[in-house]
C-alpha cells in the first residue's frame, strides 16, 4: 500500500528542511502575535461602541475567536521551533519523537480550526453590521435626552463623543436629529405656548426641531455654528441657502462607524490569512521530518535518502482497515461460540453404535 505524497529526502534535503521549519516557526510565532493585538484592539473599539450596536450582534464573537486563534497559533510556532531545533541533533530530538504526533494533531484540529473559523467570521461577519448600526444607533438617539435616567445617564455624553470623535452627524445626517426629541424635558417649559404647540404638533408627543446637539458643529469652520431651525432659510440670511449644512458634519456616524469597523475586520482578517497559510506549511513539513527521521530511527544524518509522507496508506485503505478492524470486533471469538451443542453430539454417538 502506498503512501500518501510521498517525498524523497536526502541528508542535505533534512538538514535544510529543519533549518526552513525553524525559521517558518519563528514567523509563525510573529503573525500570531500580530493577530493577538489586532483581536485586542478590535475588542476594546468594540467595547467602547456597544452602546451603537444592536446588543444581538454577532460581531464582538470575531475579536474573541480571534484571541484563542492568536493563542494557539503562538503556542504552534513556539513548540515548532523548539521541535524543528531538536530535530538536527538525534539525542536532542529522541524526547520529542513521542509528542510530535500528538503535537501535529492538536495543532491540526484545535489551532488550524481556530484560525480557519477566525477568518470565516472576519469574512463573514462584516455583512451584519449594516442592520445591528441602524437599530443601535436609533437607540442611542432617542435616549439622548435621557440624562436623569438611571441606567441611561451616559447616552448624552457617548453620542457627543461619538459625533465629535468621527466626525459625524445623526445616523445617516443631521437631518436625523429632526424626528427624534433630544432636547431633555427639564428644558422646556410647560407652560409656554409654543413648547405646547410642538409638542402637540405630533401623534407621538415629543418635542422635536429642526435643530441638532452642539456636537455636530465642526469647531473648523469659519461660521459660527448653525444649530437651530436648520430647514427655514430665512432665518439665516447670511448663510447659503443650498447648503445649510457647511459648518456641520456632512457624514452620517452609521457609515463612518461601518466604515471603521470594516476596516478593523479586513486587516484582522488579511493577519489571520497569513497566519493560517503559515501555520499549514509548518505542520505539514514538520509532518514530513517527523516520517522521514522515523525511517531513520530519529537521525537527521542517518545514512541514504528517506521517504516523508502524509500518511502511511491510502485513504481508501485506511477506512477498509478500520471497517475490517470493526467488523472483527463484532464477531464472536471461538471462546464465545454457544456450548450447547457439543454435549448433545456426545450423547447421540454412544446409540448409534
Amino acid at each position: 500500500m502506498a503512501a500518501v505524497l510521498p517525498l524523497p529526502l536526502a541528508l542535505r534535503a533534512r538538514v535544510r528542511l529543519a533549518q526552513g521549519l525553524w525559521l517558518l516557526s519563528w514567523a509563525l510565532a510573529l503573525t500570531a502575535g500580530l493577530a493577538l493585538a489586532s483581536g485586542a484592539h478590535l475588542l476594546l473599539q468594540l467595547g467602547r461602541l456597544s452602546p451603537f450596536l444592536d446588543p444581538g450582534c454577532w460581531f464582538p464573537a470575531l475579536p474573541r475567536t480571534a484571541l484563542a486563534a492568536g493563542a494557539a497559533a503562538l503556542a504552534t510556532g513556539v513548540v515548532g521551533a523548539g521541535a524543528a531545533r531538536a530535530s538536527l541533533d538525534a539525542a536532542r530530538y529522541a524526547p520529542w519523537r513521542a509528542v510530535l504526533g500528538p503535537f501535529l494533531l492538536a495543532g491540526t484540529v484545535a489551532g488550524g480550526g481556530l484560525v480557519a473559523a477566525a477568518l470565516g467570521l472576519a469574512l463573514a461577519l462584516p455583512g451584519g453590521l449594516d442592520a445591528a448600526l441602524e437599530k443601535g444607533l436609533g437607540t442611542a438617539m432617542s435616549h439622548y435626552k435621557d440624562t436623569e435616567v438611571p441606567g441611561r445617564c451616559e447616552a448624552k455624553r457617548l453620542m457627543d463623543e461619538l459625533q465629535l470623535g468621527f466626525r459625524c452627524c445623526g445616523r445617516h445626517g443631521y437631518k436625523d436629529w429632526f424626528t427624534v426629541q433630544w432636547v431633555s424635558s427639564r428644558y422646556l417649559d410647560p407652560n409656554d405656548q409654543d413648547v405646547i404647540d410642538q409638542i402637540q404638533s405630533n401623534v407621538e408627543g415629543l418635542y422635536l426641531i429642526d435643530g441638532v446637539p452642539f456636537s455636530c458643529c465642526n469647531p473648523h469652520s469659519p461660521w459660527p455654528c448653525l444649530q437651530t431651525q436648520l430647514s427655514r432659510a430665512q432665518a439665516h440670511p447670511l448663510s447659503e441657502a443650498r447648503q445649510p449644512s457647511l459648518n456641520l458634519w456632512a457624514r452620517g456616524c452609521h457609515g463612518e462607524l461601518q466604515r471603521h469597523l470594516r476596516g478593523l475586520s479586513g486587516s484582522l482578517a488579511a493577519v489571520l490569512g497569513v497566519t493560517f497559510l503559515l501555520q499549514v506549511s509548518l505542520l505539514l513539513g514538520l509532518r514530513y521530518l517527523q516520517t522521514a527521521l522515523e525511517g531513520l530511527g530519529g537521525a537527521i544524518d542517518g545514512e541514504g535518502q528517506t521517504q516523508g509522507y502524509l500518511f502511511p496508506r491510502g485513504l481508501k485503505e485506511m477506512l477498509k482497515s478500520a471497517s475490517q478492524q470493526g467488523l472483527c470486533a463484532q464477531r464472536p471469538g471461538p471462546e464465545e461460540a454457544p456450548a450447547q451443542e457439543a454435549p448433545e453430539e456426545e450423547e447421540e454417538a454412544p446409540a448409534e453404535a
